[in-house]
């Protein structure tokens, strides 16, 4: 059961399908611009979407708002420090402002980052500095439907050879993303952290982790990583920070809270760097673009995250939708993680091309049938077409990713998704594609407008 009870209720939108249908017509297929009073159940990111916790309220209280060295922000860096073990801690307000103040004091134009997989706003950050993205995830990764626990380890013999290759003075950063997001949720193991450590030593290179979910990581760590069955989540965590160069994380997933993040460092020339680009873009390096209340809640979350019986019920609640999901007759993304499932769409809709995005297919029919808003992880997120529309790259995958908000939903919501999956999955031929009609140069699956392409007989 969950190791909560509920004390405040907000009411869900209920739509017809016709309203549903003129609100996707409207913001041309585009589900990022719906409002949220059109959407019954919210599944598009689990990014500051999850529910405070009383504690977390009452910490809220005690904000102090003073500009510069105020008592949330001593709160904030004692709780961080202590979790991380990190000399230097710069708070931001999220982690895609993390990300650019790191990135715009790191990189140089031409230099090489090394991941297990970047997300989209990483990626972005990184070539918006002119720089290059390389994802390197483990062989494992490809096969989606295998059970092997840590799917989103790095690829430890391709990062030795790019670190000792031609590339290798290029390499100004290795990044290490855990869970991995962008290679569907799946967690890395401790084994495969030590050693891309080792070899980040060995070649003078930083390793950084991207630890937005990083309490969910440690969590399967015990679960299925041998050597650490009898460690808390809270033991794992803080050896994976010390692992590590810094961080940079967006607390808006593992910190339970609406808006922030930080940045952490051991290296002090590079902490004072960032400080002063924060300090000119982001807020005083005290309080880094958010209030105080912020600063407080956000050290309350990331105490509760490591809590075993909250992890434990986080992920029976995965487990629970992806016995939905399975029962439904759609695939996902095996073993499921903690954070989100994700939809196999490309097997479920084969009938739609890559470029014609059958993952937005089904996260539109998603949509349509049950009010379900869902991000789609494939050929509209990763491809890319000349001037006619014609494919020049496509995603390996094409996926439609459900992220579970923190303490908002029970199963009987997770319930509704399974029955509108059901639904879809009994006439998928029936599903249509679509064609891009205007798009961004970057992150264009945020801005895109689409319409539909009819099913061919």
């Amino acid at each position: 059961m969950e190791p909560y009870r509920i004390k405040v209720v907000e009411p869900i939108p209920v739509t017809t399908r016709q309203q549903r249908e003129a609100a996707l017509k409207r913001v041309n297929y585009n589900l990022f611009d719906l409002r949220a009073e059109e959407v019954t159940i919210d599944l598009l990111t689990d990014s500051g979407t999850g529910a405070l916790s009383a504690a977390q309220l009452a910490a809220g209280m005690a904000g102090d708002e003073s500009y510069s060295g105020s008592r949330s922000f001593y709160r904030f860096h004692e709780t961080v420090t202590e979790l991380t073990g990190y000399a230097h801690i710069l708070p931001a307000h999220q982690g895609r402002a993390a990300e650019r103040v790191l990135f715009t004091t790191l990189l140089e134009r031409g230099d090489l980052v090394l991941s297990n997989t970047h997300f989209d706003t990483t990626r972005a950050n990184v070539e918006l500095n002119q720089a290059e993205a390389r994802d390197l995830p483990c062989p494992e990764a490809k096969n989606l439907d295998s059970a092997d626990p840590f799917k989103g380890n790095i690829d430890l013999d391709a990062l030795a050879r790019t670190l000792s290759g031609p590339d290798g003075s290029r390499v100004a950063v290795v990044v290490m993303t855990i869970t991995n997001n962008g290679g569907g949720g799946q967690p890395v193991s401790m084994e495969n952290l030590k050693r891309t450590a080792a070899l980040c030593r060995q070649h003078g290179v930083p390793l950084f982790l991207d630890a937005a979910r990083f309490a969910e990581n440690a969590w399967l760590v015990t679960r299925h990583e041998q050597a650490y069955r009898d460690r808390t989540p809270r033991q794992v965590a803080e050896e994976a920070f010390r692992l590590a160069d810094g961080c940079m994380m967006s607390a808006k997933k593992d910190g339970i809270v609406h808006i922030g993040g930080f940045i952490g460092t051991n290296d002090p020339e590079l902490a004072q760097k960032c400080e002063l680009l924060l300090i000119a873009t982001e807020g005083f390096a005290t309080y880094g673009g958010l209030a105080g209340r912020d600063l407080d809640m956000m050290a309350q979350g990331l105490t509760e995250v490591t809590e075993p019986s909250y992890l434990a019920e986080r992920a029976e609640i995965a487990s629970h939708l992806a016995h939905r999901v399975r029962a439904a007759g759609v695939d996902i993304v095996e073993p499921p993680g903690m954070h989100a499932l994700y939809l196999n769409a490309g097997r479920l809709l084969p009938h739609i091309p890559p470029h014609h995005y059958p993952g937005h297919a089904l996260a539109c029919q998603l949509y349509l049938e049950g009010g379900i808003r869902s991000a789609e992880l494939g050929s509209l997120y990763l491809g890319e077409e000349d001037e006619h529309g014609n494919p020049v790259k496509s995603a390996p995958y094409e996926l439609v990713r459900l992220a579970l908000p923190r303490r908002v939903y029970t199963r009987s919501h997770y319930d509704h998704v399974g029955e509108t999956l059901a639904k879809i999955a009994k006439n998928a031929d029936q599903a249509y594609g679509f064609r891009i009609t205007d798009q961004s140069p970057i992150l264009r699956h945020f801005r895109a407008t689409l319409e539909p392409v009819p099913v061919r007989r």
